[in-house]
């Protein structure tokens, strides 16, 4: 489904602002997999979200989605394929619009249609029963404006915004990171619904590593641009947290890693 084969990307190169974000990055992804993506501030996970997305071009390397090569084609090119979900929940959603509204534009996506034609009783009916799936008392709230709502309930409106046409691939980056405690619990047992529900190719960088234990068919850890551990389902279920901080406190003998960003690792994904 997904292969990535050393993917180089350099921002800023021969500057004092160089950064070496993705160094050889060789990954494959089989179809209906769930991969959660762990790694300190800097360490590239965000990058390669962006990478796969489109957001930029590669130096080097290839990138190939469902068999068809992507690596020259820009985001555009590429939604048909891929759907995503920011941190920002502010992000996913035009406040604007109705609910409605928006989850229409969202099942017209790379359709060649007005937004407003078929918004009928029919469709009106369909997009409640897709919205009473979200458990949040929304269903019969279809024509409020979307800026009303608060930041958890848009989140888990963008999730269904995401996967409401089965895209190839769903790319989630730390979506509930901003989101309370309530909120992001409920948006995280959406999340395994929805993937584990169509069998959706998934990439997750999360902050948690008791997500990235919890959820998914196996976890990558990600350092300094490259993917140095691949841990699958099987060792997933007789790891914990603990083995993972301790993953990383071995980087800190060899790398030294300083002590706030093992701070950062202890109380962010913990």
């Amino acid at each position: 489904m997904i292969k990535i084969i050393d993917v180089h990307k350099r921002f800023n190169p021969g500057t004092a602002n160089e950064v070496y974000a993705l160094r050889g990055i060789n990954l494959h992804i089989e179809e209906g997999e769930f991969v959660t993506v762990i790694g300190t501030n800097g360490s590239g996970k965000s990058t390669l979200l962006n990478a796969l997305a489109g957001a930029f071009l590669p130096d080097s390397g290839s990138i190939d989605i469902d068999g068809l090569e992507v690596t020259d084609k820009k985001d555009f090119q590429r939604a048909k394929y891929i759907a995503r979900v920011f941190q920002n929940p502010f992000m996913g959603t035009a406040p604007e619009m109705t609910i409605a509204e928006n989850l229409h534009m969202a099942s017209l996506r790379c359709k060649r249609s007005f937004p407003k034609r078929g918004l009928n009783a029919e469709r009106l009916k369909t997009y409640r029963a897709e919205v009473a799936q979200l458990e949040m008392q929304l269903e019969d709230r279809l024509r409020n404006f979307i800026g009303t709502l608060s930041g958890g309930q848009r989140q888990a409106l963008t999730l269904l915004m995401a996967v409401i046409t089965e895209p190839k691939v769903l790319l989630l980056d730390e979506h509930t990171a901003a989101l309370d405690p309530k909120s992001a619990a409920q948006v995280i047992k959406l999340t395994k619904k929805f993937i584990e529900g169509t069998k959706l190719t998934t990439l997750m960088v999360t902050h948690s590593m008791q997500q990235a234990l919890d959820l998914g068919t196996r976890t990558i850890m990600m350092n300094k641009g490259q993917i140095i551990d691949d841990i699958p389902q099987k060792e997933k279920q007789r790891i914990t947290v603990n083995d993972l901080l301790d993953k990383f406190a071995e980087l800190r003998k060899a790398e030294q890693l300083t002590d706030e960003m093992i701070e950062e690792l202890r109380q962010g994904y913990v």
